[in-house]
């Protein structure tokens, strides 16, 4: 995808320090990388942290941007990893260690439920889990590439995203989840 003469302009403004440009930027390609943010904070409010946080690197890396791919997919990469770090930071704990275990997942029983209900079960995992989830699940990294990120052993990244995938069977096997309440 190439960019558009706007996108550059754009771009070409933030360089420049131009504070309109910097806001306009931040309004298009923010509400993207704040649904990255959203995935691994427990509020709406931690997610904004994350995003801004997040978009200050943007704009320090932004002359490193070279136009190979889209924008906002390189924004949202660039949160995506400051997100990481401040979780890193912030809520390193020590986790098991268990090599080489994963089981499947029967798929079928996410199926009843819309998107917004399941983001609402995966925010009440623990915060590992919940990371190892997105990353494996929703952003499609690999358990090496996830162990590599985290700082851990892909033993470690499997055995958390068991760990999820348990926990959200639990909770969808309760009654109140068993009935699409939207459903017709």
């Amino acid at each position: 995808m190439s960019a558009t003469p706007e996108e550059r302009t754009l771009v070409k403004g933030c360089l420049a320090g131009d504070r309109r440009a910097q806001e306009t930027f931040y309004r298009r390609y923010g509400p993207a990388a704040l649904q990255a943010c959203r995935r691994y904070a427990t509020s709406r409010e931690e997610a904004l942290a994350l995003l801004n946080g997040g978009m200050m690197k943007v704009f320090e890396k932004l002359d490193q941007f070279r136009w190979e791919g889209s924008l906002e997919g390189w924004v949202k990469r660039v949160v995506f990893h400051s997100a990481v770090d401040q979780f890193r930071r912030d809520r390193r704990r020590p986790t098991l260690q268990i090599a080489n275990w994963d089981r499947p997942t029967d798929d079928d029983a996410t199926h009843q439920l819309y998107a917004d209900d399941l983001c609402k079960l995966i925010d009440l995992l623990p915060e590992t889990s919940k990371e190892v989830f997105w990353l494996f699940a929703v952003e499609g990294y690999s358990h090496a590439e996830i162990a590599n990120k985290l700082d851990f052993s892909e033993g470690n990244s499997r055995w958390h995203l068991n760990k999820a995938r348990q926990l959200l069977r639990e909770r969808l096997g309760q009654e109140t989840h068993k009935h699409n309440r939207y459903a017709g």
